[in-house]
């Protein structure tokens, strides 16, 4: 019975999130379910993530990006090899025309927050500014979620 109450209640909760609770359009570009995963007491640094739509004829790329909540911001990409996650720094991501890149927990791109300042709360939002080599610069809100939301987690090394 008490199983049963909290699968339902998971399914619920699951429902009630919206995925595309903010979306924020920059030329022909379509910023959408921007998030970060909740973080420890001094836990130094963090991932965030957003999906990014390219619905123009032209190509554009990320090719920076910044936060009050960090010393720095990195565009980072993660795969596994064999057993090992492998992860680097990239200074850019290509968004051709037409095509979308959403970045998610424990694979592919993320944003690596680095030098937080302070925790990252579940239910709190902040900034992020997004640097895109031809349409410029825009803010995006974040949204702070669980940390055992979602699939895996950010645990690896810098």
């Amino acid at each position: 019975m008490i199983l049963r109450s909290l699968a339902t209640f998971a399914i619920a909760a699951a429902f009630s999130i919206p995925a595309h609770a903010e979306e924020t359009r920059l030329n022909d570009l379509r910023i959408h379910n921007s998030f970060a995963r909740a973080t420890a007491p001094k836990q130094p640094a963090g991932g965030a993530y957003v999906t990014i739509e390219n619905k123009g004829k032209a190509n554009d790329a990320l090719v920076g990006a910044s936060s009050p909540v960090a010393k720095s911001v990195e565009i980072h990409t993660m795969s596994m090899e064999g057993n090992v996650m492998k992860m680097r720094e990239v200074g850019r991501v290509e968004i051709k025309a037409g095509e979308r890149i959403e970045m998610k927990p424990g694979d592919g791109y993320h944003l690596m927050l680095m030098g937080l300042k302070q925790p990252l709360k579940a239910g709190e939002s902040f900034p992020v500014t997004l640097v895109f080599e031809k349409a410029g610069k825009t803010d995006v809100k974040v949204t702070v979620r669980d940390a055992a939301a979602g699939h895996g987690g950010m645990h690896h090394g810098h």
